[in-house]
């Protein structure tokens, strides 16, 4: 009968080891595939970040650049509450408040260095990204 007991105790052991070393396993598993999915939105966030931060704006009318602009900023500052990464988010941010201030006189009197700005930004957001 010791012998049963003694055999009983050790599969019982054994039983235990193993169910917590799958459990870490699981566990491991789980936030692997969490990296993984935060990977994956924070690439896909940026990438459409990008195709709003550098969408062209029309040229031959300043009122349409500035409404075109504000709307990209709509649509970034959406993006930005999804960007799980803080860099990326900030940089987001960043982009969606220049384009929200764009004002007409800035595409009149002073293109140049609203453009420059705008480089600045998605140059920051590409940085952030990568």
């Amino acid at each position: 009968m010791r012998a049963t007991a003694r055999l009983a105790a050790a599969v019982t052991t054994i039983a235990a080891v193993t169910a917590l070393t799958a459990c870490g396993t699981l566990q491991e598993a789980s936030q692997a595939a969490g990296a993984v999915a935060d990977t994956a939105s924070t690439v896909q966030v940026c990438t459409e970040a990008l195709a709003q931060a550098t969408t062209a704006f029309d040229t031959t009318s300043p009122e349409q650049a500035v409404e075109q602009a504000h709307s990209a900023a709509d649509n970034l500052s959406a993006l930005a509450a999804n960007a799980a990464d803080t860099t990326v988010n900030e940089a987001i941010t960043a982009m969606a408040t220049t384009l929200r201030a764009v004002t007409l006189d800035d595409l009149i009197l002073q293109p140049a260095a609203w453009l420059e700005d705008k480089a600045t930004k998605v140059a920051d957001l590409t940085a952030a990204c990568t």
